[in-house]
């Protein structure tokens, strides 16, 4: 089934509790801050059904017809189907989302793989994972991840903190289990459910811990509240002519409290599993981290576009010097291809049975774009020029007393005139210089986990037989060391 816009929007009207700015939400789909990108997710629902999107975006199973997001990926195909799917959502919205669905049902993919060991507590548990996922295929479900949990003092185990700053299970009842706790998720307050999953804590020395669980909990239940950040759009200073990625494309994050939730045992995916919660921190993101990754090409797509349409315009891409950053900025679109390309290529079945892309190739294809975005961003600033910084919004240029001279200074030619400049000039302060830029450049950072947790990743995915065993043929060193390879 594919659902419409209008039907996704009725799904999340379900009474659930969300706040912002110290205000109780009455209707998420119309709420300045989160009516924008509730119109997004809706308008990819919408596209699946068009005549020219259909075939790209949907495919056919036993005569019902499917999200190519959430198909399971088996074969090679299933992952470049995904990646033309993506490129016709970004390219029709005209902008950059990340958490829409595709970019987390993959960390419910990883849990396929590790079905003997949810088996190993109650055989029930893996059965559940299958048919979560089944659901998610067949009721075409915006599907987030509660990943992050509150600070707290890392440097003590949860037994020894408010035990709320971690979710855990308080007591068990008939019908289910009872969570309490706290979570960050960003697009929780607007999905129709999250993946809730452990992600701190030494698993190997906590035997049975109330803080293993992972389920599903539906976003609409009773307990659960949605304490938003305040959103970047339609702030009351905040013209979207002047912002126009804010506007369109910010992605809320919320803390989801959970109050005493109920939780029904069809629900749970493990409980008191301290393996497997160990198993989900190994290998929450050997799916995800791909649309993750390829979200990062369309970024830099965008500071490419901004930054050459900047030189254009003045005649500066003629110059070596900048024809030399421009370069630099391809280097880094292209390095984010490439990685994403092999991985692809050299993937290989996982122990379900599912498609993973090579893990070390993708794992190191994320390190590359997460830590070279900070400077990508700094030479597109330098392409686009001090403009960006400076330019007065559109409201001064369409004002008769200073418009008259605003038209006048930023208009070049014939080509340029002063409104495709003025457009031009907001896009990249909003890509680069605005608070929603400085956010998204946060955001990339943490969003997977911290750099040392992605370069943790990079080291236990490679193999480094190889290079241990070129060198040591290549030293002459004797068969003793072996025992110290190993």
């Amino acid at each position: 089934m594919i659902r419409t816009g209008e039907e996704y929007k009725q799904g999340i009207r379900d009474g659930r509790e969300v706040w912002i700015d110290g205000e109780r939400v009455k209707d998420v789909t119309t709420h300045p801050a989160l009516k924008p990108i509730i119109d997004v997710k809706a308008r990819m629902y919408d596209m699946a059904r068009e005549e020219r999107y259909a075939a790209d975006l949907t495919y056919v199973e036993d005569n019902e017809t499917h999200s190519v997001f959430y198909k399971p990926p088996t074969e090679q195909k299933d992952w470049h189907d995904k990646i033309k799917a993506v490129d016709h959502v970004m390219k029709d919205i005209g902008g950059v989302v990340t958490r829409v669905g595709d970019e987390t049902i993959g960390e419910m993919w990883s849990l396929t793989d590790g079905r003997d060991v949810l088996a190993e507590i109650d055989p029930r548990f893996a059965a559940n994972i299958d048919r979560h996922i089944q659901a998610v295929i067949e009721k075409d479900i915006f599907h987030v991840s509660a990943n992050t949990d509150p600070k707290g003092d890392r440097s003590l185990p949860p037994q020894q903190q408010d035990p709320d700053l971690m979710v855990h299970v308080t007591r068990e009842t008939d019908a289910g289990i009872i969570i309490r706790g706290a979570k960050y998720e960003t697009a929780a307050a607007y999905a129709d459910q999250a993946y809730l999953k452990p992600t701190v804590g030494a698993w190997a020395n906590e035997k049975l811990s109330d803080y293993a669980v992972g389920c599903i909990v539906k976003m609409g239940t009773p307990g659960v509240k949605h304490i938003c950040r305040g959103g970047f759009a339609n702030r009351s200073s905040a013209n979207a002519k002047d912002y126009p990625l804010a506007n369109r494309f910010d992605e809320v994050e919320a803390l989801v409290v959970f109050d005493d939730v109920l939780i029904p045992w069809e629900d749970v995916f493990f409980y008191r599993h301290t393996r497997a919660a160990q198993f989900v921190r190994s290998t929450l993101h050997r799916y995800s981290a791909f649309p993750y990754v390829l979200r990062l090409l369309y970024t830099a797509d965008m500071m490419i576009g901004a930054a050459m349409w900047n030189a254009k315009q003045t005649g500066l891409d003629k110059l070596q010097s900048v024809r030399e950053k421009l370069a630099d900025l391809v280097c880094y679109r292209e390095g984010i291809n490439a990685h994403l390309t092999a991985s692809i290529a050299m993937a290989e079945k996982s122990p379900g049975g599912l498609l993973m892309p090579q893990q070390s190739m993708l794992y190191a294809g994320r390190v590359f774009a997460c830590s070279q975005l900070p400077a990508m961003m700094h030479i597109a600033r330098e392409l686009c020029g001090g403009q960006i910084c400076i330019t007065p919004n559109a409201d001064a240029f369409e004002a008769e007393g200073s418009g008259k001279w605003l038209n006048k200074f930023y208009s070049l030619n014939d080509q340029w005139q002063a409104d495709d400049r003025r457009k031009l000039l907001a896009f990249a302060r909003d890509l680069l210089n605005s608070d929603y830029a400085g956010h998204r450049l946060t955001f990339v950072q943490f969003a997977q986990a911290p750099h040392f947790n992605h370069l943790a990743a990079v080291y236990n995915s490679f193999d480094f037989a190889g290079p241990l065993d070129f060198v040591k043929k290549s030293a002459g060193l004797s068969d003793r060391i072996d025992g110290a390879k190993s």
